[in-house]
Formats: structure tokens, C-alpha cells, sequence
């Protein structure tokens, strides 16, 4: 069997499913030896390749970019996974929803509580425009399997890899493999 192609893409999000993805400290050696890690925000890589096996999508659409670039990973891969409660749900990162749109938040945080050289951030280029609601992966693309937690667990990690790694779909079943936070 070819090795996978796996990735990792972080977009509205804390890190912190990536955080838990380095937590599966040894079995990251044996996951090194059974597939190419192709992308990633550990590795200084500018382009999503083309034919990637398996993805693990960190992180809400909050902005232009995240547009973009998950339509990019979708297009490129063959199986996405969502990957912790942002991802899934929006979670901590929608929390700004409920105001409307990007504009009050953008208001507050660079105008209104800023004590010198209040502006809005708006470099073309450099600072993506946030969209007016964050929204969860599946929202714009088709996701294949929903990894919930905040962070998952390495242990709930594993499972979901281990399995594609034989070339079979992972089963998160029970609580402990389905719970969010």
C-alpha cells in the first residue's frame, strides 16, 4: 500500500487541536513512518499540494482567506476531517455572531478600547477581511468525518487516524470518541 498523504490546516482557531495533535508524542514517530506529511502549520510550506490522502482542518471560516484556502484543501483532498469544535461548530470563534456582523467587533477592539492610533486593521494582502459570521467547515464544504472536542484528545486523534492509516473508515462511537469540549 502507498503511504498516505496526510495534511493539517489550521484556519479560526486557537491551535489548540495542533496542540493535542503533537500530544500523541511516540506514535507520531510510527505515523511518520507510514505517511507524508505534506502540509502543515509546523512545516514551512506555502502551497496545499494537489492529491492529499487525508486532512485534519483546525479552526472556523472567519475571514477571506479561510474561504479560499478550505475550498482549496476540499478540492485537494480526498478524505477531510473537521478537526476540534471550531471546526465542527463554529465554537469559541463564532461567538461574535451574535453581534451581527464583523463591523461592531472590529469597532470595539481597534477604535473604541484603544488608547493610541486607533484603526482598523486593513492592509490588502496582509490582513484578510473577516466575513460577518463564522462559520463551521461543513458550511462550505463537505466534511467526511467530524473529530469533536476542544481539543480532541491524542487517544481520539489516534482513533480516527489509526484506521485510514489500514485504509478503513474510523468508528467514533461512545462518549469518549464523540463528546464535544
Amino acid at each position: 500500500m502507498n503511504r498516505l498523504r496526510l495534511a493539517t490546516v489550521w484556519l479560526g482557531g486557537c491551535s489548540g487541536c495542533h496542540m493535542s495533535f503533537l500530544d500523541l508524542d511516540e506514535w507520531l514517530i510510527d505515523l511518520a513512518g507510514q505517511v507524508d506529511f505534506v502540509y502543515s502549520p509546523f512545516a514551512d510550506i506555502k502551497e496545499y499540494p494537489h492529491d492529499v490522502d487525508v486532512v485534519l482542518v483546525e479552526g472556523a471560516i472567519a475571514n477571506e482567506e479561510h474561504l479560499t484556502t478550505i475550498r482549496t484543501v476540499r478540492e485537494r483532498s480526498k478524505i477531510l476531517i473537521s478537526f476540534g469544535d471550531c471546526a465542527v461548530t463554529g465554537n469559541v470563534t463564532a461567538l461574535r455572531n451574535p453581534l451581527g456582523s464583523a463591523e461592531p467587533v472590529l469597532q470595539r477592539c481597534y477604535i473604541e478600547l484603544v488608547d493610541l492610533h486607533p484603526q482598523i486593521p486593513q492592509e490588502p494582502g496582509i490582513v484578510p477581511p473577516l466575513l460577518d459570521k463564522v462559520t463551521p467547515v461543513h458550511y462550505v464544504v463537505p466534511v467526511d468525518i467530524y473529530l469533536p472536542g476542544c481539543p480532541p484528545s491524542a487517544t481520539r486523534i489516534r482513533a480516527a487516524l489509526e484506521p485510514l492509516l489500514q485504509g478503513e473508515k474510523p468508528k467514533l462511537e461512545g462518549r469518549e470518541f464523540i463528546k464535544f469540549g
